[in-house]
């Protein structure tokens, strides 16, 4: 039977025999009366290395925004953000539905939004109007291709933020990709946006989780949150463990995947039915298939050779490169596309 290679996303990672160790060994307690050590230990970690009082584990990185946007916000507010926006896209309407929000959406630059943008679209004070309330930003932006902000751009727009008294949430579900890639401290961050969202789960290769991290008093009202959406979980120190082997031992490597996306884009420049191929800045490969195959065809002649990818839309496709991806995996793929 043909091994499969599987680009579909950075969460189909399986975990490691270490972490599995970690996991195993772990101890636990009932989370729920705050009483799982390794649940502690890991919104600890997850705290300091942003600079923050404190942090939450949950089940997802869709939870922490969405309790994040809950807890910044009231019915009937708005939150701004770029139009690619995960938390606009792909959370199942959940700033309606969780928050009763509506959604100021920018055109941005592959998924970025800049400070005059956030500045023209704060609603004035006018009771026919919503009241602008929060900023969203997406680092790395999945839907930009793995694209990264400048980090001056961050500080911009909190500036404006700051002028309008409105808050700042980063849905960093790949923001370790945009530290590495960038060499930028992780403390910085944490000056900059009340609120961060980090996944464990995607290139970081743990099993399931993300973490919110804030204020002492912004994680207390989140607590709160989480328990009304189901998200108290028990002996939770199992997969904290994980998330905490993540932290400390994979992220570093990402610089590992980067390498491998740029490898594999380098191949698909090379081929008459590669267009346009959005720039590879960190795991993501995104590519304009025209010409002999539509994107679901090339997809599909990629999948008869045990390499799954995935048609985002008529005309592209995604690859997303991961710690399973070993470079043997990638030197097949390489030459598969160069085959075609």
């Amino acid at each position: 039977m043909q091994a499969i290679i599987d680009f579909r996303s950075d969460t189909v990672t399986k975990p490691t025999p270490q972490m599995l160790e970690a996991m195993y060994k772990a101890k636990v307690g009932d989370d729920v009366f705050g009483e799982d050590p390794t649940v502690n230990a890991l919104e600890n970690l997850a705290a300091e290395m942003f600079n923050k009082e404190a942090a939450l584990f949950c089940a997802s990185g869709t939870m922490t925004n969405q309790i994040a946007i809950k807890a910044h916000t009231q019915p009937g507010d708005e939150v701004i953000c770029d139009k690619l926006s995960h938390v606009y896209q792909y959370e199942g309407g959940g700033i309606a539905v969780n928050s009763g929000c509506s959604v100021r959406l920018l055109e941005g630059n592959r998924g970025r939004i800049n400070a005059d943008q956030v500045r023209e679209a704060i609603n004035p004070d006018d009771i026919h109007k919503p009241v602008s309330t929060l900023v969203s930003l997406e680092n790395t932006a999945n839907r930009g291709g793995g694209s990264c902000y400048n980090f001056t751009d961050f500080e911009q727009i909190k500036s404006v933020c700051l002028e309008n008294k409105l808050k700042l949430h980063l849905d960093g579900a790949r923001l370790f990709n945009a530290i590495v890639a960038n060499k930028e401290p992780a403390k910085e961050y944490g000056s900059v946006f009340d609120t961060i969202s980090i996944c464990l789960s995607k290139g970081l290769g743990a099993p399931v989780g993300s973490v919110l991290i804030g204020s002492n008093a912004f994680i207390k009202k989140c607590k709160r949150i989480r328990k009304v959406l189901g998200g108290g979980m028990r002996q939770a120190g199992f997969l904290a463990a994980a998330g905490i082997y993540a932290l400390e031992n994979h992220i570093d490597r990402l610089a590992i995947d980067h390498f491998h996306a740029r490898q594999i884009a380098n191949a698909l420049q090379q081929k008459d039915f590669a267009g346009t191929l959005l720039p590879v800045e960190t795991n993501i490969i995104i590519c304009e298939i025209k010409g002999r195959f539509t994107a679901k065809e090339f997809a599909d002649k990629m999948k008869e050779m045990g390499i799954l990818i995935i048609a985002i839309s008529p005309t592209q496709v995604r690859m997303v490169l991961h710690l399973d991806i070993t470079p043997e995996m990638v030197h097949k793929t390489i030459d598969t596309i160069s085959q075609l």
